[in-house]
């Protein structure tokens, strides 16, 4: 099946405050995020044609933003409103949207103090981010040999471009030998996420998931957290070093585009897509699509 460029696509791209033409939302080759990762985004679903979480998501870039030293020119609400204002005007009910803010052109060099803050928003039709047939069994992840750097080397809290440089070459290195993501470690050593979503054990009936300390502590594992919770599950946040594969029967992976995604084995060791993982899962598709959970609950 032959890749639609996503230089070439029929559509609108919200840009510097503008609704344009897709194939004309363009920056300069000499644009500072290109050459020094100065740039922040978001990844954010739309269902049923409304935005899940989109204030957290504006609020988070805002954030991720300032990490890197400065600030977006455009509020929380004027980015909300324009994210609204791509949905409506592509039309689509189920896809994503990609919030991204940058340095321009103005300056070359490490220094960019006088650069220009530009900010675009795309969306497009994406149904899945796994392949749907693999997802439902469980994808094979296998342990990348990069790890993500300790919080005083890089600014982890933020959704920083060039934090994702290793996520791709992990990526890649393992799907070219037929596994679909990798576990990602620590800086230490302990089990951090995959390459773009966090991760969740479950041992004995208890969710375990890495304390977010040095990768991002994602709007959907909060949103997880807390559906875990309604549903009665224990939670805890703590250091997950590998040897707690061993005594895990569940995994699953969560994120705005993973969504809550089964994992069925890490390098040699495999796992089970139990009642707990296939529970959530369920329970995710019901809120992202303005379903009651507590009405679910009750019924059952």
């Amino acid at each position: 099946m032959s890749l639609i460029p996503f230089d070439d696509r029929d559509g609108v791209i919200w840009l510097d405050g503008a609704l344009v033409p897709w194939r004309e939302a363009k920056l300069h080759v000499l644009s500072h995020a290109l050459h020094y990762a100065s740039a922040v985004f978001e990844g954010e679903r739309v269902y049923e044609g409304e935005i899940f979480k989109l204030t957290e998501h504006t609020e988070r870039l805002h954030a991720s933003g300032q990490m890197l030293g400065f600030d977006i020119p455009y509020s929380v609400a004027e980015i909300d409103q324009a994210c609204r204002d791509v949905v409506d005007a592509i039309g689509f009910k189920d896809g994503y949207l990609r919030p991204v803010a940058w340095r321009g052109s103005e300056m070359m060099g490490v220094s960019a103090q006088k650069t220009k803050i530009h900010v675009a928003i795309a969306g497009w039709e994406w149904p899945s981010y796994f392949d749907p047939q693999q997802r439902r069994k469980g994808i094979r992840l296998k342990t990348s040999r990069w790890r993500r750097p300790a919080p005083d080397t890089a600014p982890c809290k933020s959704k920083a471009a060039g934090l994702y440089m290793i996520c791709t070459m992990s990526k890649h290195e393992v799907e070219k030998q037929g596994y679909d993501d990798a576990l990602m470690y620590d800086w230490r050593g302990n089990i951090a996420e995959s390459t773009g979503a966090n991760i969740f054990l479950v041992q004995d009936g208890v969710i375990h998931t890495p304390t977010p300390d040095c990768f991002l502590d994602g709007i959907t594992r909060r949103t997880v957290i807390d559906l875990a919770k309604k549903r009665g599950y224990e939670v805890v946040e703590r250091t997950l070093g590998p040897e707690e594969l061993a005594k895990t029967s569940e995994i699953f992976l969560t994120g705005t585009a993973a969504e809550v995604t089964p994992v069925g084995s890490i390098d040699d060791q495999s796992f089970t897509v139990g009642a707990i993982t296939q529970t959530l899962m369920s329970d995710y598709e019901n809120t992202v699509r303005g379903r009651s959970l507590d009405a679910a609950i009750t019924a059952e």
